[in-house]
């Protein structure tokens, strides 16, 4: 198992960023940087890259409906050439109440879209010509989508060589069709909400579909999955870190998409506790105006479904968890503690056995 750095919002990236050459030294493998609707993951991995030397970077993740296809495989390629080949696109689709909620984009065609975007990158980045007819992409524009010229433009490549003609591509995936295109398509998938004794039920059939139509080229598909960090001994602490726990689970399970467009909701009743998911999301959407669920009912008491994690996954992404005063730098030697914990003989397994725990 490897050990990655989730950085969110709760410190201040400053912060964050005088921490890694520390992470790094103490043996971090990856940082994941994510975006939804907070600063943009991009200029962060950027100052990320010429900070570091050795440790991975990723988007965790970049949606697929804000930027075109083009601008995400530029990006990509821009980021993997000043971090000298350390860069990972992390996508997703995402949901409704961000796509249509921040960026005032259609939620539409998420499947096919993700599709798309995976293989133009892909053209992109072995700079062939790019010409591409999709069901949501035609690149370049037919001639009339240029009517003052009449006619098309014609296909461009890339004018730069990048660093790697092929950069590590990691899927965001819930559902049984998005499970099924990362195992078919992607190097390596992000659960979220993961929880490794329903795994085999619920994220199994999609995968072992996927995995069916995968290119050998690929090879085996990673796993990365989320972890909530705390190492405390003060009952103070402790129920700070549940409840930060609760407050997470209220936000995405309760309130992330109107009631039937919620994918994490979705998620949380495929495991086996609709009750539970149908209370979250009531309570969450019951909150006074401006609430927003993070102090209301929706997060009192400890939840019957709490995230975990096992060792049958490739990747273990960590939330350190910081409180009061010194939060930040008793979030910072929690993680150290952790990644020293991880001997190097596991975390340098081969993907192949834990991934197949789960098909």
């Amino acid at each position: 198992m490897k050990i990655g750095l989730l950085s969110g919002a709760e410190d201040p990236f400053s912060v964050t960023l005088r921490s890694l050459p520390d992470f790094e030294a103490a043996g971090l493998d990856r940082v994941f940087v994510p975006e939804a609707y907070t600063f943009d993951s991009v200029s962060r991995l950027g100052a990320i890259a010429v900070s570091t030397t050795a440790v991975e970077i990723a988007t965790g993740v970049m949606n697929v409906y804000s930027r075109t296809p083009g601008l995400i495989a530029m990006t990509a390629a821009g980021l993997d050439a000043i971090s000298g080949g350390r860069f990972i696109l992390g996508l997703g689709a995402s949901g409704p109440q961000v796509v249509e909620g921040f960026h005032a984009v259609p939620y539409a065609a998420p499947l096919a879209r993700t599709r798309e975007v995976i293989e133009i990158c892909r053209m992109v980045w072995r700079r062939e010509p790019l010409a591409y007819d999709g069901e949501v992409f035609k690149v370049p524009l037919p001639a009339g989508g240029r009517a003052a010229a009449g006619r098309a433009a014609r296909p461009l490549r890339l004018v730069e060589r990048p660093a790697r003609a092929a950069i590590p591509v990691y899927l965001a995936a819930l559902g049984p069709r998005n499970t099924e295109l990362a195992a078919e398509l992607a190097d390596g998938w992000l659960p979220t909400l993961y929880r490794p004794e329903s795994a085999a039920e619920v994220f199994g059939p999609a995968l072992r579909s996927g995995a069916a139509r995968r290119a050998p080229g690929l090879g085996p598909l990673e796993i990365a999955v989320d972890v909530k960090l705390l190492i405390s001994d003060d009952p103070g602490e402790l129920e700070y870190g549940y409840q930060r726990v609760r407050d997470y689970l209220a936000l995405y399970v309760g309130g992330m998409g109107a009631p039937g467009r919620n994918f994490y909701n979705s998620l949380v009743r495929r495991y086996g506790f609709e009750q539970s998911a149908a209370e979250i999301e009531e309570l969450y959407r019951g909150d006074p105006p401006g609430g927003g669920g993070r102090r209301g009912p929706a997060t009192s008491g400890r939840p019957r479904y709490v995230q975990s994690a096992r060792s049958r996954t490739d990747w273990t992404r960590l939330y350190p968890s910081a409180t009061g005063a010194s939060g930040c730098a008793d979030s910072n030697r929690s993680f150290r503690r952790a990644i020293r914990h991880v001997p190097p003989s596991s975390r340098s397994r081969s993907r192949n056995s834990t991934s197949a725990r789960l098909m």
